[in-house]
């Protein structure tokens, strides 16, 4: 069993968020999916491969509305 880097949540799977290197479940990628600069951090990374060749790009930023609080995650684990 896995946890989400973003809500630390207990998971079965991830995938790496587009934003940053965090591995998220798959109720963090729909969130981002939905966020207004998904396709912007999508455009980033594909841009990065083809110009650069960087195949590890770390992305271009959790956006804050994104972003837990320790308070979020502390009530979430107990």
């Amino acid at each position: 069993m896995q946890f989400c880097q973003r809500c630390n949540q207990q998971t079965n799977s991830t995938t790496m968020s587009r934003f940053n290197t965090q591995m998220i479940c798959k109720t963090c990628e729909t969130k981002e999916k939905q966020h207004k600069d998904y396709q912007h951090a999508c455009d980033e990374e594909l841009q990065q491969i083809k110009e650069f060749n960087n195949y590890n790009f770390e992305g271009i930023g959790l956006p804050d509305d994104l972003k837990y609080s320790n308070d979020v995650l502390d009530s979430q684990s107990e």
